[in-house]
C-alpha cells in the first residue's frame, strides 16, 4: 500500500466521501494480502520505501498475474524477477504497459508515479560479457528506483587498461556495483580506486575450478580493500536494492 493511497483513504473518510465500514474494509488488507498460495505483503512500502518484488522463478503464470494484481490494485509497481519472455506475453495480455528486460529478465509495471530523489550515480560494472545478464538486473533494479544509474562493461583484470581508461568515471559514482565470475578479482581492484562504497557480486560464470560462482564468492569475501561489501552468487537484483538505499541516504 502506497502512502498516497493510505491518505487518500483518509483524506476520503474525513471529507464523509467514503465511510467508516468502507474505510475499513479498504485497510483490511493492510499488513497483508492472502491469496491461498501467496501472503503479498502490502505494508512493505510504507515501511521500507519500496514495494515488494516477486520472484518469478518456481511460480505459474497464473499465480504471478494474481500476484501483480494485487500489488497494482494498491497502487504500487509491480516487478518481476527472474521470469522469461513467456510469462511477460501472459502479463502483457492484462497489463498493456508492462516492459520486459530480456537482458535482466525481469517485468516491470509501473503505477507509482513519485520519483526517489537522485542523490547520485550507480555505476555497474562488469568484469565480461557473460556477467552482463546479472548486471543487468543490478542496474534496471536501481533505474527502477529512481536512481539514475551508468554502464561499463567488460572491463575484468585480463584486459585491465580498459577500466583505467573510465577512471573519471568510477571516481564519480556515488555507489558502483561490480559483477564478476571466474576469480572474482574485479571489486578489490574498484575498491582500491574509489572512496565509496563497492557493491561485489559474483556470477556463476567460470569453467570447473569456479564451482558456479563459489570461486568469486571466496574472493570478494577476502577482499583487502575495505569498501567491498558481498551479496549473494548471481544476485543482482540485491545489489541494485542495497545500491538504491545507499544511493538515497
Amino acid at each position: 500500500m502506497q502512502v498516497g493511497l493510505l491518505k487518500r483513504i483518509f483524506e476520503d473518510y474525513k471529507s464523509g466521501r467514503l465511510s467508516l465500514d468502507d474505510a475499513i474494509k479498504e485497510l483490511k488488507t493492510l499488513p497483508y494480502r492472502d491469496l491461498g498460495f501467496a501472503r503479498v505483503d502490502n505494508h512493505r512500502p510504507l515501511r521500507k520505501g519500496y514495494p515488494e518484488v516477486i520472484f518469478g522463478q518456481g511460480k505459474t503464470k497464473e499465480q504471478l498475474l494474481r500476484i501483480i494484481d494485487e500489488l497494482i490494485s494498491k497502487g504500487s509497481d509491480a516487478i518481476v524477477t527472474r521470469t522469461d519472455a513467456t510469462v511477460y506475453r501472459h502479463i502483457k495480455r492484462s497489463y498493456r504497459d508492462a516492459v520486459f528486460n530480456k537482458e535482466a529478465r525481469m517485468i516491470v509495471i509501473r503505477k507509482d508515479k513519485s520519483e526517489i530523489k537522485k542523490t547520485g550515480l550507480i555505476l555497474v560494472v562488469s568484469a565480461g560479457t557473460s556477467d552482463i545478464p546479472v548486471a543487468e538486473e543490478a542496474a534496471f533494479t536501481a533505474e527502477i528506483f529512481g536512481n539514475k544509474v551508468e554502464r561499463l562493461y567488460d572491463v575484468g583484470v585480463a584486459g585491465i587498461h580498459r577500466l583505467f581508461d573510465r577512471i573519471d568515471l568510477l571516481m564519480s559514482a556515488n555507489v558502483i556495483i561490480v559483477v564478476a565470475g571466474m576469480e572474482g578479482a574485479l571489486p578489490s581492484v574498484v575498491g582500491g580506486l574509489v572512496e565509496g562504497p563497492v557493491i561485489a557480486v559474483p556470477t556463476s560464470v567460470g569453467y570447473g575450478a569456479s564451482f558456479n560462482g563459489v570461486t568469486a564468492l571466496l574472493a570478494m569475501l577476502n577482499s583487502c580493500s575495505s569498501n567491498v561489501a558481498v551479496v549473494n552468487i548471481d544476485n543482482g537484483f540485491g545489489a541494485g536494492y542495497l545500491a538504491s538505499i545507499i544511493n538515497r541516504k
